[in-house]
């Protein structure tokens, strides 16, 4: 294929795209990359590593405080980066469609079904006939895999399941035909087996309507069963960039083969792997190559010599001075059973009903003993937040019996005592909502401290420091409020607000879905 070929089938093109804060601190730097029509390409990397960033940037969006200050986006031959006004507003679903990664949130609660997908046609297409607004609304909802009755489209967001929701967020990104959609982790709050079935729809329809789309992702499972290629982010830049299956066997970067070996594995039993240290955060990145300080084969050069991304061999592209050249090794790994150190029983749940406007649950029973890690999986709308609700006391109507250290334990937290509310505690699965958006991170850790405890002034500070190193988060995030930080890194501070208590029984509700496995 030749140059010129090439250039007219790409349907993206970034070159030296920027992206900084005040100061001149970048946060992306040097991203050079192409989409084709059809393909769909995985943009992994930590918490923190740029990828909603330049995901929105291909929306010539940056986050408060950033701003993009260099480099090239043309998206079927239109210079984003160039739109202004309203030009600008019609390339935004019209050209370049996005995907949000909690439906919940993003759709209008007000707005029937069939009312988000009209008023988004007209926005775009106001002259478009009703009749024909109608029929490319029914043939969308067709293509998403949901119904396009007027019973579906007379119903509202919250009447929808997760799965159901994110369909209707394909829909509204599909209905305007762009040639580009950018999906931001879209299916993190979805069981396995819903998440199969929106990931099968969405590369039906970019293979189908020659749609080229950038799916970021912390899930590397996903991106082996969907994408064609993988670019691997760190620190704001491009590391690795190659096809789905060269990536999972003959990774060349340090640092994707420290993703790919922390994967957690099922089917065998062995020790996870997380990378050590944390990544740089914007305005801390060392000279030299940004991994370094993290890499078992750094050499002296690594810290004064800052690699480009260039070609190891065709299709493939690595910033590095000693990359990996040799497959993956295979194997598996003996590792001895777990078994819970501690004796008796600290939660037992007995004949636990729970009914909102139906019966979710049935007559559960189980127990939990101390330093026992028990799992509970099924699908959406099984009832698993709904009985972890009520044994953390949020649950309402509620029936049976539940019983902590031996003791009857009250079904509301209200008529628990300050040692059980401390004892017992829940990390939510949403850290955007799970967090005061007014408190810095010292504020909201600090809180439980004082209230529990009666810890306050430089023990409080020690102790939270303490406890975001636990997670994974340097100190300097305690001065930072949540807006300013990724998905994943909300979610460890909200791991470490519950830690923070001392808890004895931990109640975790889907609390990886924002994580990369190292984390």
């Amino acid at each position: 294929m030749t140059a010129a070929v090439k250039i007219a089938s790409d349907v993206l093109q970034v070159s030296d795209l920027r992206v900084e804060l005040a100061g001149q601190v970048d946060v992306l730097a040097d991203v050079s990359f192409s989409l084709a029509a059809g393909e769909i390409v995985g943009l992994v990397g930590e918490s923190g590593s740029g990828k909603t960033t330049l995901a929105t940037a291909l929306l010539r969006h940056a986050r408060q405080g950033a701003r993009i200050t260099g480099g090239h986006i043309a998206v079927a031959g239109q210079a984003v980066l160039e739109l202004e006004g309203e030009a600008l507003r019609l390339a935004r679903g019209g050209l370049v469609g996005y995907v949000a990664q909690d439906p919940a949130t993003a759709l209008n609660p007000a707005l029937r079904i069939g009312a988000l997908l009209r008023e988004t046609v007209l926005a775009h297409l106001p002259k478009l006939p009703g009749d024909a607004v109608q029929q490319r609304i029914q043939e969308t909802l067709v293509d998403v895999g949901l119904p396009d009755d007027a019973a579906f489209l007379r119903r509202f967001p919250h009447q929808l399941s997760g799965g159901q929701q994110q369909r209707v967020m394909l829909a509204l990104a599909f209905v305007l035909r762009p040639r580009l959609i950018v999906l931001d982790e879209p299916t993190t709050a979805l069981d396995v087996s819903t998440q199969a079935h929106v990931l099968d729809t969405l590369k039906r329809l970019c293979r189908g309507h020659g749609v080229a789309a950038l799916y970021v992702t912390h899930d590397l499972a996903v991106v082996r069963d969907l994408v064609d290629r993988v670019m691997v982010m760190y620190a704001g830049r491009l590391v690795e960039v190659t096809g789905r299956e060269r990536l999972f066997s003959a990774p060349a970067h340090p640092y994707t083969r420290a993703l790919l070996a922390a994967i957690p594995d099922i089917a065998r039993r062995q020790p996870l792997q997380a990378i050590a240290g944390h990544a740089p955060a914007p305005g801390q990145r060392p000279a030299g190559c940004a991994f370094a300080p993290r890499c078992a084969r750094r050499r002296a050069e690594c810290a004064v010599i800052e690699p480009s991304l260039s070609a190891l061999d065709a299709g493939h592209q690595v910033a590095c001075l000693v990359p990996h050249r040799e497959v993956l090794p295979r194997g598996d790994v003996a590792v001895e059973s777990v078994t819970a150190p501690g004796e008796g029983v600290l939660l037992e749940v007995q004949g636990l009903d729970v009914a909102y406007d139906r019966q979710v649950l049935f007559d559960v029973s189980l127990q939990v003993a101390p330093g026992e890690c028990l799992a509970l999986v099924g699908e959406s709308g099984s009832g698993k937040t709904s009985l972890a609700r009520a044994i953390a006391g949020l649950g309402e109507n509620v029936q049976g019996q539940l019983r902590y250290g031996g003791e009857p334990l009250a079904f509301s937290a209200r008529q628990r005592d300050a040692r059980l509310r401390h004892q017992i505690q829940y990390v939510f699965q949403n850290p955007y909502r799970a967090l005061n958006p007014c408190q810095t991170i010292a504020q909201t850790l600090s809180a439980p401290l004082a209230h529990f405890f009666g810890v306050r002034g430089d023990e409080a500070h020690r102790r939270v420091e303490a406890v975001l190193a636990r997670v994974s988060l340097p100190a300097r995030v305690a001065g930072l409020y949540p807006q300013s930080l990724s998905g994943g890194e909300r979610q460890r501070v909200a791991i470490a607000r519950a830690l923070i208590c001392e808890p004895r029984l931990l109640v975790c509700d889907e609390i990886t879905s924002c994580f990369l496995y190292t984390s």
